[in-house]
């Protein structure tokens, strides 16, 4: 991981592994089911093949990315998802409606398969699962401190 951001912040330590060029878009291919090299090349138009080895290898060696040898002369290997990297559905979800709401030109909205009605993002207690209206985002080092650890 090169670390671009030295501060104390999910958002920050979170860019140094995916936010490089490219990074998001390979690991959006991947997820909707771009799996070779070339297929992931074919729907970037504009990343060089150096640059997609280099980004692959990064998201390899950060467990978001693993690949297997599919084929042996000459080599060639399909990549998947790790959990980790499965995490950033929502992530690209967000990005998606964001999207839908402020960009000039919409390329995609997020729906309900069953009704066609679009949807927005909500959040749940990881306890109860009942929706949370309001949130407040919290310092885990403060509570760290506030509890005398």
């Amino acid at each position: 991981m090169k670390t671009r951001y030295n501060l104390p912040c999910n958002i920050a330590q979170s860019l140094n592994i995916i936010g490089d060029r490219w990074t998001l878009l390979i690991i959006h291919e991947i997820l909707i089911g771009q799996q070779t090299f070339n297929n992931i090349k074919k729907s970037l138009d504009g990343i060089s093949s150096n640059l997609l080895s280099e980004r692959l290898r990064e998201l390899e060696e950060e467990g978001i990315v693993v690949s297997e040898l599919y084929s042996a002369h000459p080599p060639r290997y399909q990549y998947s998802l790790t959990e980790k990297g499965k995490e950033l559905e929502p992530v690209f979800n967000a990005l998606v409606v964001w999207g839908s709401s402020n960009l000039e030109k919409c390329y995609k909205t997020l729906v309900d398969p069953a009704t066609g009605e679009e949807l927005e993002i909500g959040y749940y207690s990881k306890k109860t699962g009942e929706r949370v209206e309001t949130i407040q985002v919290k310092s885990v080092e403060y509570e760290l401190q506030q509890n005398g650890e």
